[in-house]
Parts: structure tokens; C-alpha cells; sequence
């Protein structure tokens, strides 16, 4: 993922397939359908490596994990379609798995949920993967931020993206948070990525997915079902598939006008910078005869049907040159009609007295 110049769509499943892996691969199926360059999966073999043994939930999230023995086929679909994968491991056992296989299939990163970002046993296997490593970064501080990237660093890992998104469902527009990503970025000196999680009912839905353009992201994340209206895990913050094609098409459309990030002008912006039939050009202010010296009273500012090579600011190139012969009143001011000899320029004439 390192160098990312277009958008990079991820269509995150999570747990919305609840344990049924046949909803699941009925789920990528369809999710291979659309534009996305990823689908992300989230793997937990270990439970007791994920939370205490008497935690309430701890029945419920084993009863939804799939098992590592169905995760090849899975990962054969999307290696099919040549699109990646994003792996978010959410303990030891299921990260060592995906180090074990990264060269089997096209995983581009793994991603370390903000609920482990300080884990450091995560974080030391993390440091075996070949590709990208995402750190979920909502609700964490700086300090705990800057535990993590600098705990990879040391261990020689720099390909890093941090991922923001305020991960409550849904998520209300105040909790967003858009201007921390430039905070992100200029404290880290790393990518940042989206994920979005704004409820799928609401109007400004797309929008808000691909806002951070503005921003820099180029990386963006959403939670896609093909079961719209029937209520799954996670499904508080899972949009429909067409809903996932608009955000795609808004977000490549936005991306165009942002342009690169060098002072350099589209065809359509040199036509309308062009001096002469866009810009004003320097121009007679009356008839001056050949030989006479050109004053500033002389020159005059205005639009014309031909295109001067001279620009606005190159006045003082041409005040005190020789008119080489007549020039008539509204005929350009060029180089050919005028001999020029360099002076240094004066603003004096310009000064309120």
C-alpha cells in the first residue's frame, strides 16, 4: 500500500457473517463484484489470548469466529479475483497464521485493532509481516499512538498506515473527528487512512466516506452487506452494495480535482491563463511613433484576440525600451516592435506622493 496515489477502497466484513461461513462466502462473492481493491477479515483462533475466561461475551464471539481451517477457501476467492486482502488479527495465534501464509496469498496488510494497539505481543509478531501494518488508531491518545509506531520502527518495520475512524455504530457526525487526521499526519509523518462507520440511513452517508480526500486520505474503509435491513452484527453502520458504487464514483470524481502537488497547470487552466485572449496583455495606450521611448503612460492593460508572450508582470521590461517602429493604439506591446534594453526596475511611479 506504500506510495498510494488513487483511492484504495477496503469493504470490511467483520463479524456480520456471525460464524455462518456460508454467509460468508456468499457475502466476498458479491463483494468481488464491485470496484474495491480489498476485502478485510477479521481472525480470532485464541479466544482466551482476546479476553478473560469469564468475560459474558467470550461464548458469543467463539460462536462467531471462524475457524483457521475454513480461511483458505476463503482467501482462494479473493486471490481468484486478484484483489487483496486485509487481514485485522486479533490475537497472537491468528497473526502467526497470516505471517505463515502471507506468501500464499495477496495479503497487503494486517491491521492491529485500536483495542490492542499497545499489545506488544501483537505488535512483536506484527513485526514478521513482509507488507503494510495498519494500527487502528480511534480512541487512542498520541502517547499511545507513539508506542506502537515506535515500538515497529525499532523493529525495522516503516511501512505503516494509521487508520481513523471513531468505531462506535453508528457514528455521529460531532464524534468524527476529520480535523485529527492532519494532526495525524504531521505528528507521525505517516499515511492515514478512513473508516467510516456513519449510519447507512443517513442522507449524507457517502459524503462523509469520502470527505477525507480533502485531507489526504487516499485510503478508505466500509462495512458492506449484501443483506441490507436484516439485523447482523455490525449492521448499524453496514451499507447496501449500490451505496458502496456511489461512494467509489464520488470519491474518484473528488480525487480528480484535487490534482498533484506541484504547482503545475491542466491544459484547461494554460488556455485560461493565456495572456491576450484570456488574461489582459500590455497594449498601446495611443499611437506611439518609431523611435520614441516608452513610457508608463504609454502602456495600457486589455484583453485581445491574439496571445502575447509577454505576461502582466513584465512591464518594467519594456518602460523605457525603443519603439523599433509605429505601433497603433491597442496593438501588443512585444519584443518585436520594441528594443529592449535591460534596466533595473522602478516603482517609484507607482508611489502615492
Amino acid at each position: 500500500m506504500k506510495n498510494i496515489s488513487s483511492n484504495y477502497y477496503i469493504a470490511e466484513t467483520a463479524f456480520h457473517h456471525e460464524g455462518d461461513l456460508t454467509f460468508l462466502n456468499s457475502l466476498v462473492e458479491d463483494l468481488l463484484k464491485l470496484d474495491i481493491n480489498a476485502i478485510k477479515f477479521h481472525l480470532l483462533f485464541d479466544i482466551n489470548d482476546y479476553m478473560i475466561e469469564n468475560h459474558t461475551a467470550i461464548d458469543v464471539i467463539k460462536r462467531i469466529s471462524i475457524k483457521q481451517e475454513d480461511w483458505p477457501g476463503i482467501f482462494s476467492l479473493v486471490k481468484e479475483s486478484k484483489k487483496d486482502i486485509i487481514a485485522l488479527t486479533n490475537d497472537v495465534s491468528s497473526m502467526m497464521y497470516i505471517n505463515s501464509i502471507q506468501n500464499d496469498y495477496p495479503i497487503e496488510a494486517i491491521e492491529i485493532h485500536s483495542t490492542g494497539l499497545n499489545d506488544v505481543f501483537l505488535l512483536e509478531e506484527a513485526g514478521r509481516f513482509k507488507k503494510t501494518i495498519i494500527l487502528g488508531v480511534g480512541g487512542s491518545t498520541f502517547d499511545e499512538i507513539q508506542f506502537a509506531v515506535d515500538f515497529l520502527k525499532r523493529n525495522n518495520k516503516n511501512d505503516i498506515l494509521l487508520m481513523h475512524g471513531f468505531q462506535n455504530y453508528p457514528t455521529n457526525y460531532e464524534d468524527i473527528n476529520f480535523s485529527r487526521i492532519s494532526l495525524l499526519k504531521e505528528a507521525f509523518g505517516l499515511p492515514v487512512g478512513y473508516a467510516d462507520h456513519t449510519d447507512p440511513q443517513d442522507q449524507y452517508n457517502t459524503l462523509m466516506s469520502v470527505f477525507p480526500i480533502s485531507y489526504g486520505v487516499r485510503v478508505f474503509e466500509k462495512h458492506i452487506t449484501n443483506r441490507f435491513g436484516e439485523k447482523r452484527i455490525d449492521s448499524q453502520a453496514a451499507i447496501d452494495m449500490e451505496t458502496m458504487k456511489k461512494v467509489i464514483e464520488q470519491g474518484n470524481a473528488l480525487l480528480k480535482t484535487f490534482g498533484g502537488s506541484k504547482m503545475q497547470f491542466s491544459n484547461a487552466e494554460l488556455s485560461y491563463g493565456n495572456t491576450g485572449p484570456m488574461k489582459k496583455a500590455m497594449v498601446a495606450r495611443r499611437t506611439i511613433q518609431e523611435g520614441e521611448v516608452i513610457s508608463l503612460a504609454d502602456i495600457a492593460y486589455k484583453r485581445t484576440e491574439l496571445s502575447s508572450m509577454l505576461l502582466q508582470k513584465d512591464i518594467f521590461k519594456i518602460i523605457g525600451a525603443r519603439a523599433k517602429q509605429s505601433i497603433s493604439k491597442d496593438d501588443l506591446l512585444t519584443f518585436d516592435n520594441l528594443e529592449y534594453k535591460f534596466t533595473s526596475a522602478s516603482f517609484e511611479q507607482f508611489f502615492i506622493k
